[in-house]
């Protein structure tokens, strides 16, 4: 049923809670993890760091997208066969060209990212791959903190 699950990953705690169902899923059918992590190349420009240098903050998000995706990894079961990718670009938009262009069988994602005013200026990723991908997009809450 499922060969390939997409885990798309910020390094957010929300993702945290994501990656158990990932790894239940492809430990139940033997699937491949393809944990993803995009560095956001809108940030340099719509982010409230703006005044930063472009160059530096493409290189601190670049490093913050490979840490992510790193941490994800690391998360998962041994037993569990994974590929990373990291790469640049919109969040929302290169999530779904990724499961399209790499038959993607689902997609599993946090509810819950970033937050604070890059979620409002941006809106919601988990939003608009839910909207826009063909491969199946199963959502996991973040556990509220007690």
């Amino acid at each position: 049923m499922y060969d390939h699950i997409l885990l798309p990953t910020d390094g957010s705690d929300a993702t945290d809670a994501t990656i158990e169902h990932a790894a239940t899923l492809a430990e139940t059918y033997g699937a491949t993890v393809h944990v993803l992590s995009v560095a956001d190349s809108r940030n340099r420009f719509e982010s409230p760091s703006a005044g930063i240098a472009p160059d530096v903050w493409e290189k601190s998000e670049l490093e913050r997208a490979e840490s992510a995706a790193d941490a994800a990894i690391e998360a998962l079961p041994d037993g569990v066969e994974t590929e990373r990718t990291v790469v640049e670009g919109v969040p929302h938009s290169t999530i779904v060209d990724y499961a399209a262009d790499g038959d993607i069988d689902l997609v599993v994602m946090a509810t819950h990212g970033r937050t604070g005013l890059d979620h409002y200026l941006v809106g919601s990723v988990t939003e608009r791959v839910v909207r826009q991908s063909d491969a199946p997009v199963l959502t996991v809450r973040a556990a509220d903190e007690e």
